[in-house]
């Protein structure tokens, strides 16, 4: 009786490698040591490996690239992971394709379509900011074309993420701001269906319940640009139970902040602390320069392209969620 053909998968297990390493010590990758691609190559003629023609003819029914969507190429935040999936991909010799969402739904869709159009052999993505429906992700999935979600994940799909410690982040941000002398702190957030949002959002309230300091509705305000925190801050500073401290969603928001701080006359951080969330360029071209917490957007990029590579190359047995602990990098804006 003639001996079942021996794949990928049977060489990573009598080897103790992943499958992805032994995919890529057969194609001679340079990223694999020549010792172990010596040990794969001499292993698989040992063992009569063929390659599955099937498989290799459906890859190469598509193009070497992956397809990238981007909420917004100026955020700081999303243009370090971009730089993150770049240098992965191109020391793994895949290409690809950027596609800039601007954070629309509808051009959501029109990129998904126009990435099954172009063949792409697997997709990472960070959700629009009005998305809720996913439908078009499912399509990429029926196509066989993998999905990593990184930052701004669906949650609705068996797919891959790579998201950053939202909840940590705003706690240690908020419990710094309690702990040098903030008693009411007020959180701007983003859509709140976002994972992000209700991510922060627990850290900030957890932070807030931790030191017995109360929470009501007013405090939790959607504001997540910096044109709207300039338009509603000033007269929350000039109201009744003025804040005396600023948790912000993203640094852009939190800049807004801080001008409208200007505008009325308060001073920062003496009589109002401000945090932001990402540590860009932002956070430090303010005066004062921003309190805020540091992201790692090119590890979050390098996660998921890691991620998606690991899926088409064979290491699919599990999934390959990842989080990515962020720090906060105190400055100016609060004491």
């Amino acid at each position: 009786m003639n001996k079942p053909q021996i794949t990928i998968k049977d060489i990573a297990r009598a080897l103790n490698v992943s499958p992805s390493t032994v995919s890529r010590a057969l194609k001679d990758n340079p990223d694999i040591s020549q010792e172990t691609r010596d040990l794969i190559h001499a292993y698989a003629r040992e063992h009569n490996y063929k390659p599955n023609v099937l498989a290799v003819n459906l890859r190469a029914s598509r193009s070497n690239t992956i397809g990238v969507i981007v909420p917004q190429l100026v955020h700081h935040f999303f243009s370090c992971v971009l730089s993150g999936i770049e240098k992965a991909a191109g020391k793994a010799g895949y290409n690809i394709l950027v596609a800039q969402s601007n954070e629309s739904y509808e051009q959501e869709v029109k990129i998904v379509h126009s990435f099954l159009a172009a063949r792409v052999c697997g997709v990472i993505a960070s959700l629009a900011k009005d998305t809720s429906q996913y439908d078009h992700y499912q399509e990429l999935l029926n196509n066989n074309i993998p999905i990593v979600f990184y930052d701004r994940i669906c949650t609705g799909l068996k797919t891959e993420r790579v998201v950053v410690d939202d909840y940590a982040g705003s706690f240690a941000a908020v419990e710094y701001m309690i702990q040098t002398g903030c008693k009411r702190i007020l959180f701007y957030g983003a859509a709140p269906h976002m994972e992000i949002t209700k991510n922060r959002r627990n850290g900030y309230l957890d932070a807030m319940k931790k030191y017995k300091i109360p929470v009501d509705d007013s405090m939790i305000m959607l504001c997540d640009t910096r044109e709207r925190a300039i338009a509603i801050t000033p007269d929350i500073l000039e109201g009744p139970g003025h804040p005396d401290g600023f948790f912000a969603i993203n640094d852009e928001t939190a800049s807004g902040i801080l001008y409208a701080c200007k505008l009325v006359g308060k001073r920062v951080p003496d009589e109002v602390s401000i945090c932001g969330f990402t540590d860009g360029a932002i956070a430090q071209s303010t005066d004062p320069k921003l309190t805020t917490v540091e992201q790692h957007g090119e590890e979050v990029g390098k996660s998921a392209f890691s991620i998606l590579i690991d899926k088409l190359e064979g290491n699919d047995e599990r999934s390959s969620n990842k989080i990515v602990r962020t720090n906060l990098v105190v400055r100016g804006t609060t004491k």
